[in-house]
């Protein structure tokens, strides 16, 4: 059996029931039936009664792997069997590639081995992104801190096949309230975002690495967030909403030199620190001044805000954010988000990360996609009927 499930510890919310999650899990388990113990342990789960759905499309993606391999041929039905069973290399077809058993849905899936999988999976890339930059891709590791925001930009990521291990934080646990702008349903609420997030990405790619932080980031384990030498983090997306955290992840990611991403999910804002190549650049472009992370955490509420401010350049927000600003903590309850800046920052910040980890030039700024700039406030310059 290659992985098993880990759970994740209890937790309990200020003020509420506590959550009972010890049986939570965030992996699937993979089982290869070529191996004698993974066999039993298939046998096993299947006599246990847990498996609510069975999905064998085995044959299916053996054809797409064949097309995928010999794109433009014409086979007959008997050419396109043998080159199905020369694919499959005398394994029976129940035993060939790995069945993937989803614990928190009562899913067992049959897939490809590893590489013919993302083969077929990443084909639709090409060429885009070519196979030899795709290989490229995977074999890199991204951190993501702030699991809403963040929720969007991993997912992305995972479907472009835009890293291969991933370090997931955030302490919180889904709400209500984050389904506006999260993809998840009400039968989530109260999972950790963290095992959310995980949950999502190997339901697209099972044989991702995957390590949950679900406490979050801290001072005793950020050092370790960023790895060693032989587990170092190649790029870090920043989505939380705690300042001193901001600032200690960039003080971090200079000291190791890690490439930072950042979308603020107002005015389409992408924000990229190359301290990769630029590893005496000042934090936040020099816009937070020489304030440590533990300056900044010992700001009172008024000395933060101004902080922040300054870190997002207040005169570039938008106009329904600037006014939201003077009613946080009033008549609204945080920071307005919308599903749509999320979704379109997640774009912004795969599509910014994969240049960055195939070598292209990217430099560092502030790069702006305003919708309502692009579209919102331009006039109609054509006619009712000239997009018909």
């Amino acid at each position: 059996m290659i992985n098993s499930p880990v759970p994740v510890p209890r937790e309990v919310l200020p003020g509420s029931v506590p959550l009972d999650l010890s049986d939570v899990v965030a992996r699937p388990v993979l089982y290869r039936l070529g191996e004698s113990d993974d066999r039993a342990r298939f046998d096993a789960l299947l006599a246990s009664g847990a498996v609510r759905e069975t999905h064998d499309f085995i044959h299916d993606q053996l054809a797409e792997l064949v097309s995928c391999l010999r794109p433009g041929e014409t086979l007959t039905g008997q050419q396109h069997a043998a080159a199905v069973d020369a694919l499959c290399g005398g394994v029976e077809r129940h035993h060939f590639g790995s069945w993937v058993w989803y614990p928190w849905s009562g899913r067992l899936v049959h897939v490809l081995p590893e590489r013919e999988f993302r083969r077929v999976r990443t084909d639709r890339n090409r060429d885009k992104i070519t196979d030899t930059e795709q290989r490229r891709l995977l074999e890199r590791r991204i951190g993501v801190i702030g699991l809403s925001v963040g929720n969007s930009a991993a997912l992305t990521c995972a479907m472009e096949g835009v890293g291969g291990s991933f370090r997931l934080a955030d302490f919180d646990v889904l709400g209500l309230s984050n389904l506006n702008r999260l993809r998840a349903g009400v039968h989530d609420l109260g999972i950790p975002k963290t095992v959310l997030c995980a949950r999502q990405m190997y339901e697209i790619d099972p044989y991702l690495d995957i390590e949950l932080w679900s406490e979050g980031i801290t001072e005793e384990n950020i050092e370790s967030f960023f790895g060693d030498d032989e587990h170092p983090l190649d790029l870090l997306i920043e989505e939380c909403d705690t300042p001193w955290i901001k600032v200690a992840a960039r003080e971090y990611a200079r000291a190791h030199r890690v490439p930072v991403l950042m979308d603020a999910n107002d005015r389409g804002l992408l924000d990229v620190e190359r301290f990769d190549d630029e590893p005496d650049r000042p934090l936040f472009h020099g816009r937070g001044g020489d304030l440590t992370a533990q300056a900044v955490r010992e700001l009172d509420p008024a000395g933060t805000l101004a902080y922040l401010l300054r870190i997002c350049d207040e005169s570039r927000l938008s106009p329904a954010m600037t006014e939201a600003l003077a009613r946080i903590g009033s008549t609204l309850s945080s920071w307005p988000q919308l599903a749509s800046g999320v979704m379109l920052g997640g774009a912004l910040v795969t599509d910014t990360a994969r240049r960055i980890l195939l070598g292209e030039p990217v430099a560092s700024g502030r790069y702006y996609v305003d919708l309502e700039e692009l579209i919102g406030a331009v006039p109609a310059l054509v006619g009712a009927g000239a997009l018909a």
